[in-house]
């Protein structure tokens, strides 16, 4: 996590500047970096918050933006359920993209001993920890000094190529090369709907895909084996 947390402070940063430059009050900027700590949700519920858009809205627009964690949930879930529900919590407040992308990396299959399982619990909490700090540190940093960093460095671009890197490391197999392509195709593509409709769409169409064409390719597979 360490390398790639300069990215991810940068983007802290732009948030941070972002969020005031709306217009929102300095309480309301930390408050919100503190407890939504979602860049990309809140990214887009900024410019929807200045324009005075309807509560619905913004909560809408920041549910479709955020539902790959259902995802990450989903497939987190046989990982941590042998923690108590609180702590499961505690988890998934701090489990973001980065650490959920580097964690299945490290550990493709959940561990089977209890020492295995404190192995990886102790790595989760270690990434999401620097995680963590470099996005908020870097956050609080940009509202205190919104007035004196422009936006237009651009530095919150700096987070998206650190995402992008470790998300191709993960394309070990075709069948992944295809979903990320067929995702970023589909999400480009349709990029003009609102809500940021054009995120839930690329998920939806990619996995449902390549879900059918593994079921697909199982028999194959089993009968070269």
């Amino acid at each position: 996590m360490l390398s790639v947390a300069p990215g991810i402070a940068a983007w802290g940063l732009m948030t941070g500047v972002a969020m005031v430059k709306s217009g929102m009050s300095t309480l309301d900027a930390l408050a919100m970096s503190l407890l939504v700590f979602a860049g990309s949700s809140q990214l887009a519920a900024i410019p929807l918050l200045a324009a005075a858009a309807p509560m619905w809205v913004i909560l809408v627009t920041a549910f479709c933006v955020n539902l790959r964690f259902v995802v990450f949930s989903a497939h987190m879930r046989s990982y941590v359920m042998h923690l108590p529900r609180w702590q499961r919590m505690v988890v998934g407040y701090f489990t973001a993209d980065l650490t959920y992308a580097l964690f299945t990396r490290r550990y493709p299959a959940p561990a089977e001993h209890e020492a295995e399982r404190l192995a990886q619990t102790a790595y989760l909490a270690g990434n999401a920890g620097i995680n963590w700090f470099s996005w908020m540190s870097c956050s609080v940093l940009g509202v205190a000094l919104a007035n004196s960093i422009p936006p237009a460095w651009g530095l919150g671009f700096a987070g998206v190529l650190a995402l992008t890197g470790v998300l191709c490391s993960l394309a070990t197999s075709r069948l992944r090369v295809l979903s990320a392509a067929l995702a970023a195709s589909v999400a480009v593509a349709a990029y003009a709907l609102p809500l940021k409709l054009n995120i839930l769409l690329a998920i939806a169409i990619a996995v449902g895909l390549c879900l059918a064409m593994e079921n697909a390719l199982a028999p194959a597979v089993k009968e070269e084996g």
